[in-house]
């Protein structure tokens, strides 16, 4: 006689073909390990968890994955270093995921920082002044008379020379924070 089966014991049976090999398993994992690192970036970054909570998070990992969380934030929070703001938090988190003192770099930062601001302000009040100047030669002046540079083209070409030549000394900073 026929055996009678069970709606699991069913199932089972077509699934048994569905079944995921070892590679995909790692796979899996890898993203899912990726996407809490990235998760924890984002939640530190934006000062929805403190670095304790973060440390807390990975204390309680199993070693590998801890390290390979500590291994993927350190790389985003090397790369979300930028010019536009001081990012004292993520260098925070840098210094404390890598377990040493990198006040020199911080200090490099820093200055490189107070440096682009100060460069910037400058090229701001060059281009205000060449922009005041054509305005009067074309009859526009007086101390209503405040320049847009954010729209033109001048001040568009002026920031791109400036950005590339200070984010070029940025990525030299990023790389001395990497092979500490």
């Amino acid at each position: 006689m026929g055996e009678i089966k069970s709606t699991l014991e069913l199932a089972m049976e077509r699934t048994k073909k569905f079944a995921i090999s070892e590679k995909e398993k790692e796979e899996i994992k890898q993203k899912e390990v990726l996407q809490k690192a990235t998760s924890l970036f984002h939640r530190y970054r934006e000062g929805h968890l403190s670095l304790n909570e973060i440390l807390k998070e990975i204390e309680k990992m199993e070693k590998k994955t801890a390290a390979t969380v500590k291994e993927l934030l350190l790389s985003q929070w090397i790369d979300a270093l930028s010019l536009g703001e001081g990012d004292e938090r993520i260098l925070k988190g840098i210094e404390s995921l890598k377990q040493r003192n990198i006040n020199e770099v911080k200090k490099q930062f820093h200055h490189l920082l107070s440096q682009y601001q100060r460069e910037k302000e400058k090229v701001k009040e060059e281009v205000r002044v060449q922009f005041t100047k054509d305005l009067r030669r074309d009859g526009i002046y007086g101390s209503a008379v405040e320049p847009k540079l954010e729209g033109g083209e001048l001040w568009k070409k002026e920031n791109e020379k400036l950005d590339l030549s200070y984010k070029a000394k940025l990525g030299e900073i990023k790389e001395q924070l990497r092979v500490l």
